[in-house]
């Protein structure tokens, strides 16, 4: 009986990888990055409505203008005042973005799960040795954005960011399905890696912001300029500023992932488990009854 059933949902699977993955993802991502700042009335107005239909969770209510110039100018909308509530308590680290919980836990040795038991190495997510070392056995939380959520993205604590590292790659669709898929896949993907040091506190986070396919630019206000698949500047780039928690970092121009690396000395909120939503502002990571290594992934 249950067989046709299985076997139905193994098609829709591949159906959904094959017209997500195969076929030429950068060159649909640039078009896409053209179409969507088209400011026609009509495509606009027609483009805005497809995705309504097809994102069934755009709350567009919430946006602080009401009308927008463009498909763009709707994916990258900000939020009236006050309709993400920070988690203010002293210790406590919150979500940077709207998203929903994938793999989440305890650094092992330098290897993160990506989906159903696939790992990869924190050293090819992030490229850099002291990052590496620093976050070998900390915790991490994956958040994924999808379309018609709020794609900005904001300091999750009261802290500073001293440099970016920019890591060019491909644009695939981080979706479940490709997740459980593609092995290494946000190892493969263009991304940036944002440290941020707290202020007050020994511990540290990194945000990795992971592009995919339709969303093959980072835009991070405080630089200056957009990291796409364009960009030809260095990979690291220094800066000096500082946030307090909820500040605006940036923004994708479409719905990704970003995974969020805590130091040791830290451990996930009550709630934080897979499958779950959650809010910008909201208590992600916790510094005030921290385990040690031994947590449980």
């Amino acid at each position: 009986m249950m067989r046709p059933f299985v076997h139905r949902v193994l098609q829709q699977e591949d159906l959904n990888f094959i017209l997500t993955n195969r076929i030429p993802r950068q060159l649909l991502t640039r078009f896409m990055g053209w179409f969507s700042t088209i400011e026609q009335p009509v495509v606009r107005d027609l483009s805005i409505a497809a995705l309504q239909y097809f994102a069934g969770d755009l709350q567009l209510h919430e946006a602080r203008k009401s009308r927008f110039r463009s498909l763009h100018d709707c994916f990258t909308r900000e939020l009236k005042d006050d309709v993400r509530p920070l988690d203010h308590r002293p210790g406590v680290i919150v979500s940077p973005c709207d998203g929903i919980v994938g793999a989440s836990g305890r650094i092992r040795a330098g290897e993160l799960v990506q989906a159903k038991g696939m790992t990869y190495a924190l050293d090819d997510l992030v490229g850099d040795a002291s990052i590496v070392e620093r976050y070998r056995d900390g915790i991490y939380v994956t958040l994924r954005l999808t379309a018609g959520m709020y794609h900005r993205f904001h300091a999750p604590a009261d802290g500073a960011v001293r440099e970016v590292r920019y890591i060019s790659g491909d644009v695939w669709n981080v979706n479940p399905i490709a997740l459980a898929r593609v092995a290494r896949l946000f190892c493969k993907n263009e991304r940036a890696v944002i440290p941020l040091v707290l202020e007050g506190s020994s511990e540290s986070v990194v945000l990795v912001p992971v592009a995919a396919i339709l969303v093959a630019c980072i835009e991070l206000g405080f630089l200056g300029a957009p990291l796409d698949l364009k960009y030809r500047g260095p990979n690291l780039i220094a800066c000096d500023r500082r946030f307090r928690k909820g500040d605006e970092l940036g923004y994708f121009r479409h719905g990704s992932t970003i995974i969020v690396l805590g130091s040791p000395g830290l451990s996930l909120c009550e709630g934080v488990i897979q499958g779950t939503r959650i809010r910008m502002g909201e208590a992600l990571l916790d510094h005030r009854t921290a385990p040690g290594p031994s947590g449980t992934r």
